[in-house]
């Protein structure tokens, strides 16, 4: 890749005084293409030299020389590289055309990359709020096979808890059988969201969720029924979810798959000393002036923490990951704190390798989506609305369309994926289907569009898969170039930043570079150049079909 080689070239050319990785952070993009394709700034150096910057540039550009470079020139501080264009072209869109969907991927590393994400809770509706972390989670799994490693896809299901507590005294209550066998999902929350209410006023409810969450953990038969029960209810339902998104999963080993694996834990920490007795309940003391880690409850139960560290030991055993990410809220971030630091002070050197990957929240009307006062959005309702919408769009546009009903779907479904990808992770993202199927400006459909527009070109110029030389693709071309001799870097800073907004932005600016070099360049005229620009075009459309795969979205060729 370009910016590896030239910082490679640069930092040898200061006698390392910085490291290739240094010197490539601060290669930049000059603002205007007639400054040159690539910059590097000579700012820094000037204390460490003891020289003017426009010295140490000037210095500098008299030493690179490389096939790849055109032509420097030196501007203030910054030496401005020109590019060979015809060398760099015929080497990037080779590359492409020879490796297909696999340009950008990294040999396999035989290393495992554990991802724990959606993680939805048992006996609740899968609303908009659990959207982030299940298409973040899915993409950065896409990214990581991409990377080289083998990618296993955990669904922590909180399938364990006081809620469960909670949910057994409200169903005793005020359950009606018939009509949860019926409509389970809504008549849990139903009840669910009725438990919370009177519990404002009637403190014994809780203390009677408390017991009835302990005799769940002893095993008593019935509280177990009730469990079961509800979570094969929402496992059904939550499935139809992930097939509409096309995603799934290695494991579905939530909460209660570790209940037998805590009391070792516990017992571990006992033994290496690590667990201090506090008003009654068990807790590990942190350092860096985190709260303690509440391990064990006054009445003995296991908490959330306990189940994780179980958890982690547990997999870690299983899989012998080089990395684990928790695709978590960051209202979680205490939590994963505290979790790595007692796996440190277990003496479990692993830990290090434990990540974990806030983002923002999902927002209606500026405020959190909450299960407990009934405020939902419901995912399935969501997507089968942006569904309809875009059945409505090829309805009025192209009603000859073959597939109708596939294509509305990946159109749809990709507009809510993409809408969420396309943000940095750690905003919060105020929930409106009307932004989200605004099919034009910076949205999954716009990517998906400029894929079909560019399969219909090649289909209409009858393309033949060939090897060219390229050598008059135009000038609008060139933009298009660097973006492509780029990608395997995106893909690698997605996945060392755990951030799959870097896809999903790079294949806007694809899109939208693509679009402005077909308004100015002719391409289907039949003369000598239209199969090399075809091929161009052909390159340009591997990599935007391999950016939204990675982002978990479909490219249909025809919309």
């Amino acid at each position: 890749m370009i910016y590896e080689q030239l910082a490679s070239l640069i930092a040898q050319a200061l006698n390392d005084e910085l490291s290739n990785e240094e010197v490539e952070t601060l290669l930049e993009k000059p603002k205007n293409s007639e400054m040159g394709d690539i910059a590097f700034p000579c700012f820094t150096l000037a204390k460490k030299l003891r020289k003017a910057p426009q010295r140490i540039a000037s210095e500098l550009a008299e030493k690179l020389q490389a096939e790849e470079i055109q032509e420097i020139n030196v501007v203030g501080g910054y030496v401005n590289i020109f590019l060979n264009q015809e060398k760099l072209t015929n080497h990037v869109l080779h590359a492409i055309m020879n490796n297909k969907d696999q340009y950008g991927s990294s040999p396999s590393r035989k290393e495992n990359v554990v991802i724990d994400y959606s993680s939805p809770n048992i006996a609740k509706p899968f609303s908009m709020g659990h959207l982030r972390s299940t298409v973040i989670g899915h993409a950065l799994a896409n990214i990581a096979e991409k990377s080289g490693y083998t990618a296993v896809r955990i669904n922590h299901l909180g399938d364990w808890g006081t809620q469960f507590g909670k949910l057994i005294v409200a169903y005793r209550l005020w359950g009606n059988k018939e009509a949860i066998e019926a409509s389970p999902i809504q008549e849990l929350l139903k009840i669910y969201v009725k438990f919370h209410d009177m519990a404002e006023t009637d403190e014994s409810l809780n203390e009677q969720a408390r017991a009835a969450f302990k005799s769940l953990e002893d095993g008593e038969s019935e509280a177990l029924a009730l469990w079961k029960w509800f979570r094969d209810a929402s496992l059904t339902e939550f499935e139809t979810i992930y097939q509409i998104l096309g995603i799934t999963f290695d494991s579905y080993t939530g909460e209660a798959f570790y209940n037998d694996k805590m009391k070792p834990i516990v017992a571990e920490l006992q033994e290496k000393n690590l667990l201090t007795l506090s008003d009654g309940a068990y807790v590990v003391e942190m350092d860096d002036q985190m709260p303690p880690c509440l391990i064990t409850k006054t009445d003995g139960a296991t908490l959330y923490a306990t189940r994780d560290l179980a958890a982690a030991v547990y997999r870690h055993n299983e899989y012998n990951a080089v990395k684990t990410f928790y695709v978590v809220g960051n209202e979680q971030s205490l939590h994963f704190k505290q979790l790595f630091n007692v796996l440190n002070k277990m003496g479990y050197e692993w830990a290090n390798e434990l990540q974990h990957v806030p983002f923002g929240m999902m927002l209606k009307d500026g405020k959190k989506m909450s299960t407990r006062k009934g405020k939902v959005v419901l995912l399935a309702d969501v997507l089968a609305e942006a569904v309809d919408t875009a059945m409505l769009n090829i309805e009025a546009k192209n009603p000859n369309l073959e597939q109708k009903a596939l294509v509305a779907k990946q159109v749809g479904v990709g507009a809510v994926i993409f809408n969420d990808l396309k943000n940095d992770r750690m905003n919060d993202i105020e929930f409106s289907l009307e932004q989200m199927m605004n099919f034009e400006g910076e949205t999954g459909p716009y990517v998906q569009y400029t894929y079909a527009r560019i399969s219909s070109i090649l289909e209409k110029g009858n393309y033949k898969d060939q090897s060219l030389d390229f050598t008059a693709l135009g000038e609008y071309a060139w933009p298009i170039i660097v973006m492509l001799e780029q990608f395997p870097l995106t893909v690698q800073k997605a996945f060392l930043l755990a951030d799959p907004s870097q896809i999903a932005k790079f294949s806007l600016h694809l899109a939208r570079a693509f679009n402005k070099y077909y308004a100015h360049t002719k391409v289907l005229n039949d003369d000598e150049y239209q199969q090399m620009k075809l091929a161009f075009v052909h390159c340009v459309a591997i990599i935007l079909k391999e950016s939204l795969r990675m982002l978990g979205i479909s490219a249909p060729n025809k919309m």
